[in-house]
């Protein structure tokens, strides 16, 4: 085992709330639940588990959480610190907060994922710009036609992984090969893995769970009774105060992407302290940090939408350098911390490109090709090369079946 992975905090993961995965509780009114509730039940379970474990009531104390975590953690965090200072129930010494590809803001969520469509060649130009021309971003009150617009959108996208944009499905054949970092070192069937293992019913006693059937994304939750459509003002709260805020994101997310995380820290309006720069581990580019006052960036370099998953080594190396030092200049050395008509183009019916015809020129966008398409994606240039030596240039559909760009 990897020293390492248990010197740099003790973990609590949470499966929060009642009703998903492994929690559950004995009052069935519990499952109507929503954000608020969400907030007081995990507080109410950190009191009772530093009560039950008094020796961690000392230590500093950092909230992280990814996607839709980007409510949970920061109303967790505001629960807190309001207890902290109207009870004198235990005090938990809460430092920091990180959230990874995190639901935050509706308005700026939306745009961000629409936009990282269009410059990642997933969309065509004319969606685009009905949908910049459609809806009302500064609001958040979408029409109608905005609506079938985005719905559009979507379906432009195909069949992949929009959690993952460059990974292969999980119905294929995956290569271990590659670099250290590569998207080639994922496998995308590792939720069915999860599922099975946790499933076990030797896994379940060990972990001195109810017997259940454990659901990546399932339960008995019977209502969700309030959202709010930002967080934003619940994080600008935080970073008054002095709590560490990172937002943290896997650039090949296309859910909630890099582009939302953005959009979102600009509405703060925030001077610049620590200039946009790249970090390292294993000596490869690991992503780029830009530090703002109050908040850091952190992009990941060939991560999804769960960074630990999709890019341990990465992850560590980030998670490691926020504890240590919440300055995000700390990120960017190797010394210390570096261990270790638009249609899409299918071969083997997953989504490999697309392609648009205009008349006497025809724009096919290679999926998770680099500068020479035929040495990065082989199958796709030679599915490309013939379909162009035929003369007509058809190329293989999404739906299985076969068409040429109007």
């Amino acid at each position: 085992m990897n020293e390492i992975n248990l010197a740099v905090a003790n973990v609590i993961f949470l499966e929060s709330p009642a009703g998903v995965g492994f929690s559950y509780s004995n009052t069935s009114s519990d499952y109507v639940t929503g954000d608020k509730k969400t907030a007081e039940d995990a507080y109410t379970f950190l009191v009772n588990w530093l009560e039950r474990f008094p020796q961690y009531k000392s230590r500093d104390f950092y909230i992280t959480g990814e996607s839709y975590a980007g409510h949970y953690v920061p109303q967790l965090a505001y629960t807190i610190l309001s207890h902290n200072n109207s009870t004198n129930q235990t005090v938990i010494n809460l430092k920091g907060i990180a959230i990874g590809n995190a639901w935050v803001d509706r308005s700026t969520g939306t745009k961000g994922s629409y936009d990282y469509y269009w410059t990642h060649a997933l969309n065509s130009d004319e969606t685009n710009a009905a949908i910049n021309k459609y809806c009302d971003f500064v609001t958040g009150n979408f029409s109608s036609i905005c609506d079938q617009y985005q719905s559009q959108a979507d379906a432009e996208v195909g069949r992949l992984d929009s959690y993952n944009i460059y990974a292969p499905l999980c119905n294929q054949s995956t290569s271990k090969s590659g670099s250290s970092g590569s998207v080639k070192d994922f496998d995308p069937c590792s939720d069915d893995y999860v599922r099975s293992y946790l499933n076990l019913a030797q896994v379940q006693t060990a972990l001195h769970a109810k017997p259940t059937k454990w659901e990546a994304c399932g339960g008995q939750l019977e209502e969700w009774t309030d959202s709010p459509t930002t967080i934003l003002p619940t994080m600008k709260q935080l970073m008054a105060i002095g709590i560490r805020v990172w937002m943290y994101s896997g650039d090949i997310d296309s859910v909630v992407s890099v582009t939302t995380s953005r959009y979102a820290i600009n509405t703060f309006n925030l001077p610049v302290e620590t200039a946009w720069r790249p970090w390292y581990t294993s000596n490869e580019v690991g992503g780029y940090v830009v530090g703002y006052k109050g908040v850091a960036l952190v992009t990941v370099r060939g991560s999804g939408h769960t960074v630990p998953s999709y890019q341990p080594e990465r992850a560590l190396t980030m998670i490691s350098s926020k504890w240590r030092d919440p300055n995000p200049t700390k990120l960017n050395t190797l010394e210390g911390i570096t261990q270790g008509g638009t249609a899409s183009v299918a071969t083997k019916h997953s989504v490999r490109g697309y392609v648009v015809g205009y008349k006497g020129v025809a724009l096919v966008p290679v999926r998770g090709s680099g500068h020479t398409v035929a040495s990065y994606q082989q199958e796709q240039a030679l599915t490309i090369v013939s379909s162009f030596l035929q003369g007509t240039f058809h190329l293989p559909l999404n739906k299985y079946g076969m068409a040429s760009p109007t």
